[in-house]
């Protein structure tokens, strides 16, 4: 166990210890008289000793000291009952220490970090103690987390470890606390202070790393920089933890098509480490076995199970969830199984003593299990989930008929929901042709049925690597829509949602939106050579199950690719099975694909770059940009290579999707790049590159397709060309790539969509930046600083309120500068920290909202934004003054249409103009608001008497000339309305701000009151200089801009209640 570090001034006091191993900052040594080759009288005297000094302890056989060469003075920081004990704190100490302490300069330095590091382990395994102990540490650490980074109590700490921070080639060792916005360290040694609090939603890598200084750390990237943190006592589980809560942020408040209200993460301040530790197990479970949505995780058991195609048991685990009894294998046999609990008809203990017990489904087959541990309790378990359904059952084998309200189901016309597979309709079986492809085609089937008989059929059918050869030779077609619906779970989606597709037809049925237009466009562009798509029939069906999903699922909607992968799976399935394999595929098996921004797609495009990287390093070698395979090869994961490939070969791609997932997408990927690498290396460029892979699926073909000439797409004259067989490929990708594992994939798939999704923001925040460069005067720095400072107030907003309205607006498909807005209070907060002038009263700010919201939905984009700020920090002073002058306008005692001053003051802002001789004129309590502003304003500066006075001045001036004016129209003798002249020489009316009383005259005097214009303001203002020095001063925005950020959280935690 690791000690606290105490001194030891003597390292073989009384000669009592043996030097087993050292180096030269750690020694290990075992106490004379225990191990091997001690004599029993050394051992005795030992004892004895130990008890006469000691009578209270017993000193441990094991130990290990720190030491610096250039220090006789040593500290204890292990000990160990055992050699195997100790030596694993000596190997642990070897791997993450001993390269570290190569940096420091001297042996105080190295003690103070080893020091620190031991005293971070022992509080890393003291999280381990009993649950009160653990509680009172959690608190104390919550209490730490909130007094360091100064963040607001909503913001929920999940967990924290002890670790080491490298600024540059020295460690700082701390302490990593990790809550659900923030990646947070903050260490202080030897009087130097490292405090880091890192969104999540800014991480764009978060990976492991080593290297010859670190051997094992986690690498975060954040806006372009890197953050290395090692020496972590499990640093497997922190990372794994740390990408959970990375991909929730992003998720959240970045995607928010996929991010269900319903999410068991979905309120941030209940995020705990146990519940990403449950969900992430749960994703893991439902992803491995292709179960719906709505199923957990709920008990695993070890266990063996018996194979009577092989006549042997197989270790491995059993997943029960609500509806589902699932095994896995672990002894390398591949094989899996899935059980419905809705089949099972019996559960019996047969064996106590092998603690074995048997399950019953039906059709008479039965599943034994053994040595599970704890069987009696699975027994129940299984029983109380079996319950037998009341609800009709769809199975793989059988098909209900459709009742009549189904056969009258119809979308926009009187057309019957399809109960066959339309190539079961335009290209039926004939048993009685014996053309060779379909003898071939027959002993395909053949074999099927030989391995039915042998691992079963449907629901419960053993998978395991015979299953998949017969896969990869392609399934034969009267089978292909049994097992797509049976190896991608859309099975059990039909069978315990019975009628749910009719019912959505007829919700949907005459419905009118977005998507339904999308999807009448397109319907003529789906396999177009087909006969069953030159035909209503076919075109009916898939209007009706493309419509019925964007009814089901109006986050995604309609998108395309997803008519040509429908087309394909009508060919082979009835209607409603089709409809629930696009289910399938767009909710679990290929998510975010089918969105706005194709995520997905996009992240399987990054994981396919690493494959060629690891794989293909001929291609890396020769091309520094992997990027172009990227964008070539988008169509072939977004269509499963449908688009790519004839039909007849692109079925057989599609029949090892559905039975390996992605996987066999990114394997046969590899294997058409392998198969011409070489031709690939002697591109000049990359159009002739794009021609070498066309001219190749070109090529592609299927011999034992059973398909007639008429309904093959033909890909132009082959004989100038050799031909590749589509199974042969298929062979090639998994002989060459089947390595590849599925936890690989699904790990490169979370590690690449931090990646991809701040690619696209980097392509957002560039676009807007570009746009609105032409209209500012910031410096590209400094504008891109204002839009990091602006989309973090956006997200502040986000992070504590589940019901945030910023959040709930976001919307990735607006244009690029609506898609981040401030609402009243998150502008009001960062327009306070930004004002050049800080003592700026609050109501300036609300003021400012009300003028920028152009739309006037309570929102205000980064154009309305950088466009205000741009007048304080660039503008001149008689804008400036414009500005100050405009926010105090709010409607007074006169007749004053608010909404139509807003107009003007917008389209000054568009315009750029300098028109000032249509503003309305400021009556009195506004001008002595305005005077107060200017007052605040000054507060603080340099000249603040001179200013003082100058604004004295201005207003003395100004009321002398508002005087002079009414004892003119006082001696006038007639009721025309007088008219003063500025000291600009302009003449302007005393009548601009008429009275509360309809039909009186709009004369200053009925109602006692006075007014000035903006030019009468502006040219008594330009005669004193300091004031006009003042406001024509530079601004130092970089200073402003850095305050801001610094004081973004903090004033954030002011706000948030």
């Amino acid at each position: 166990m690791w000690l606290k570090p105490e001194e030891v001034l003597l390292k073989n006091a009384l000669k009592l210890w043996v030097t087993e191993r050292s180096n030269d900052y750690f020694v290990l040594q075992r106490r004379r008289g225990y191990g091997e080759g001690s004599s029993a009288l050394t051992g005795l005297l030992v004892g004895t000793l130990d008890t006469v000094l000691d009578s209270t302890a017993k000193v441990a056989p094991y130990r290990i000291l720190h030491q610096t060469p250039d220090s006789q003075v040593y500290w204890t920081v292990a000990c160990g009952a055992s050699l195997e004990e100790i030596s694993q704190h000596w190997d642990w100490l070897q791997i993450n220490i001993m390269r570290t302490l190569s940096v420091f300069d001297s042996g105080d330095d190295i003690t103070s970090f080893v020091q620190g590091k031991i005293r971070g382990l022992i509080a890393e395994e003291g999280k381990g103690a009993p649950d009160t102990q653990e509680q009172e540490r959690f608190r104390e650490a919550v209490l730490r987390f909130e007094h360091l980074f100064g963040l607001p109590r909503q913001e929920k700490l999940v967990t924290y470890y002890s670790c080491s921070y490298w600024r540059g080639r020295v460690p700082n060792q701390g302490w990593m606390y990790l809550s659900t916005h923030f990646l947070c360290f903050y260490s202080y040694l030897l009087g130097n202070e490292v405090k880091l609090a890192l969104p999540w939603d800014e991480v764009s890598r978060l990976e492991r790393a080593s290297s010859v200084l670190l051997t094992e750390s986690i690498r975060v990237c954040v806006r372009g920089e890197e953050h290395y943190f090692s020496m972590l006592l499990h640093l497997q589980q922190t990372y794994l933890l740390m990408q959970q809560l990375a991909a929730y942020a992003v998720t959240r408040l970045f995607d928010k098509e996929t991010f269900d209200a319903d999410h068991p993460l979905s309120d941030p301040p209940r995020i705990t480490q146990r519940a990403l530790e449950v969900h992430a197990r749960n994703q893991a479970f439902r992803a491995f076995f292709r179960l719906p949505c709505e199923e957990n995780l709920c008990e695993v058991y070890e266990s063996f199970l018996w194979l009577p195609f092989s006549h042997h048991n197989t270790l491995g685990k059993i997943c029960v969830s609500e509806r589902y009894l699932c095994f896995a294998s672990q002894d390398g046999s591949q094989c899996h199984l899935i059980l419905p609990l809705r089949e099972v008809v019996a559960v019996e203990l047969v064996d106590p003593g092998s603690r074995a017990l048997s399950v019953s489904v039906r059709g008479k087959r039965g599943f034994r299990f053994s040595e599970v541990r704890d069987f009696e309790r699975l027994a129940a378990t299984i029983r109380r989930k079996c319950v037998p359904s009341t609800s009709p059952q769809h199975s793989a084998v059988t098909q209900l008929p459709l009742c009549d309200d189904e056969e009258e189901m119809m979308v926009g016309q009187k057309k019957a929901v399809s109960t066959e597979a339309l190539m079961n309709v335009f290209h039926p079986h004939d048993t009685e042709n014996l053309d060779p492809k379909m003898l071939k085609e027959r002993m395909k089937e053949q074999l099927w049925q030989i391995h039915f008989a042998e691992y079963g059929r449907g629901s419960g059918m053993f998978c395991t690597k015979k299953t998949r050869d017969l896969v990869v030779r392609g399934i034969p077609e009267t089978l292909r829509g049994e097992l797509w619906m049976l190896f991608s779970g859309a099975v059990n989606d039909m069978a315990v949602h019975p009628g749910y597709y009719t019912s959505l037809l007829e919700e949907c049925m005459g419905s009118s939106s977005l998507a339904c237009d999308e999807i009448e466009r397109d319907l003529h562009r789906s396999l177009p050579e087909h006969p069953a798509f030159q035909t209503d029939t076919g075109i009916s069906a898939l209007r009706r199950v493309l419509t019925a999903y964007a009814y089901r699922n109006p986050k995604i909607g309609y998108c395309q690719a997803m008519n040509i992968l429908t087309s394909v799976l009508l060919l082979y399935a009835k209607e409603e099975e089709a409809f629930w394999l696009l289910v399938a595929v767009c909710e679990r098996m290929l998510p975010d694909y089918f969105n706005r921004r194709i995520i997905g797609a996009l992240v399987d495009q990054a994981v396919f770059e690493e494959l060629i990287r690891d794989h293909l390093t001929q291609l890396t070698d020769h091309m520094s940009d992997l990027s172009f395979f990227s964008s070539v090869s988008l169509s072939w994961f977004l269509t499963l290579f449908i688009s790519v490939l004839p039909i007849e070969s692109a079925v057989n791609v599609v029949d090892c999707f559905f039975y390996d997932g992605i996987r066999a997408v990114l394997q046969l990927a590899l294997a058409v790049l392998h198969h011409n690498v070489d031709s690939l290396l002697c591109c000049s460029d990359d159009a002739e590159a794009v021609t070498i892979l066309n001219r190749f699926f070109d090529s592609v073909t299927n011999k034992d397709s059973p398909l007639p000439a008429t309904v093959q797409q033909a890909t132009g004259d082959r004989s100038a060309q050799p031909t590749v067989d589509i199974t042969d490929l298929i062979r090639e990708a998994y002989e060459n790539f089947g390595n590849i594992q599925w936890e690989e994939v699904e790990s490169m798939r979370k590690r690449n969509k931090l990646y991809v999704v701040q690619t696209l923001e980097e392509t957002t925040k560039q676009n807007v930046l570009r746009v609105i460069a032409q209209d500012v005067k910031f410096s590209a720095t400094q504008l891109e600083e204002l839009y990091w400072l602006f989309k973090r107030q956006h997200f502040i907003s986000c992070y504590w309120n589940q019901s945030s309205s910023t959040l709930l607006n976001h919307d990735p498909s607006l244009p690029y500068l609506d898609q981040y807005q401030l609402g009243h209070g998150q502008f009001c907060s960062l327009f306070s920290l930004l004002l050049p002038w800080g003592n700026s009263p609050p109501s300036n700010t609300h003021t400012s909202f009300c003028l920028a919201d152009q739309n006037e939905d309570g929102l205000i984009n980064f154009r309305e934004f950088i466009c205000a700020l741009d007048v304080l920090y660039n503008g001149s002073f008689t804008e400036k003054l414009k500005f100050l002058f405009k926010l105090h306008l709010q409607p007074g005692r006169g007749k004053f249409d608010l909404q139509e001053y807003l107009k003007q003051w917008q389209d000054e802002l568009q315009k750029k103009d300098d028109n000032i001789k249509h503003l309305p004129r400021i009556n009195q309590t506004q001008f002595i608001c305005l005077s107060k502003t200017l007052y605040s304003v000054f507060h603080g500066d340099e000249e603040e008497e001179h200013l003082y006075c100058a604004v004295a001045r201005v207003t003395s001036l100004l009321l002398r000339m508002e005087e002079v004016g009414r004892k003119l129209q006082e001696n006038s003798p007639t009721k025309t309305p007088p008219t003063t002249t500025s000291p600009t020489g302009t003449h302007s009316s005393t009548l601009d701000t008429p009275s509360d009383t309809p039909g009186d005259p709009p004369s200053p005097a009925a109602g006692g009151d006075w007014s000035f214009s903006f030019e009468q303001i502006l040219a008594s203002l330009l005669n004193e200089p300091t004031v006009v020095r003042f406001f024509e001063q530079t601004v130092d925005a970089d200073t402003l801009i850095e305050y801001a950020r610094s004081a973004q959280l903090r004033d954030a935690r002011t706000h948030v209640k």
